[in-house]
């Protein structure tokens, strides 16, 4: 049985005992106020940096345009209509955003038509267009180029007899088949000059120029045909390739 005096050292030891776990306890109690201070602190502190590493981003919308620019390298209004749209509203911004990659676009509003373009420099050299590091390393061969010459003959005519920006310049198949074999020369075999002009057809239409054949087995002339060449060039590739063709027809005459 414990003593007076065991009990007057057992609450002394429970007194320094409470003492020496109370400061732990209030340190681990913050002051809501300082608290709060200490937050601002730290939050005005790391205010700038955050905003530095996260700085004012493009328009979406006019990011779209200039991916999809980019992607195809035209806009139709037909096509596309709220990202041509969009194109004409924001055409100065958006050439500023092109303007690091030296490329802009032009706008063709008569047709409903905005594409992508090499923006040249301010010398006086003369300058490929083919050597710009974005631009589709693939030019036109000859019978493709012929039968951009040909389509654009129908575009022109079509626009000459229903003004200049209407749409649905149709032409068919068949239509353009005798067309390339005045320029070519015949193969004698139809369907093997059919499946020729079909893949030709079919390579133009990855340029934009053409749609694919309906279900009547005719195609749709692009806008983008208009601005695609110079025509003096093409109507010049039209006579000295009939001018050529001619010419083996009366040599062929003439041996036989």
């Amino acid at each position: 049985m414990a003593g007076v005096f065991d009990r007057i050292v057992g609450q002394q030891d429970v007194d320094e005992t409470s003492e020496e776990e109370c400061p732990d306890q209030l340190d681990g109690q913050a002051d809501p106020a300082h608290t709060g201070s200490a937050i601002d602190a730290a939050g005005e502190a790391g205010g700038p940096e955050t905003e530095s590493e996260s700085p004012a981003r493009t328009d979406l919308k006019l990011r779209e345009v200039a991916q999809e620019l980019l992607r195809m390298g035209l806009l139709e209004e037909s096509q596309r209509p709220h990202l041509y749209r969009a194109a004409l509203v924001a055409m100065e911004r958006l050439n500023v955003t092109l303007e690091p990659l030296d490329l802009c676009a032009r706008a063709d509003e008569i047709r409903g038509l905005v594409f992508l373009a090499v923006r040249h420099g301010d010398t006086d050299e003369p300058q490929d267009d083919w050597s710009h590091p974005l631009v589709r390393k693939q030019r036109l061969n000859l019978e493709q180029t012929l039968l951009v010459a040909i389509l654009r003959q129908y575009f022109i005519a079509h626009e000459q007899e229903a003004g200049t920006g209407a749409g649905d310049a149709m032409v068919a198949v068949d239509e353009l088949i005798p067309q390339m074999l005045v320029y070519l020369g015949e193969s004698g075999s139809e369907a093997r000059e059919r499946t020729r002009l079909l893949q030709l057809l079919d390579q133009l239409k990855g340029h934009g120029l053409v749609s694919a054949p309906d279900s009547h087995e005719r195609v749709a002339i692009r806008p983008m045909i208009a601005h695609l060449a110079n025509p003096e060039n093409l109507t010049a590739l039209l006579y000295e390739l009939k001018a050529r063709v001619a010419a083996e027809s009366s040599d062929q005459g003439e041996t036989n």
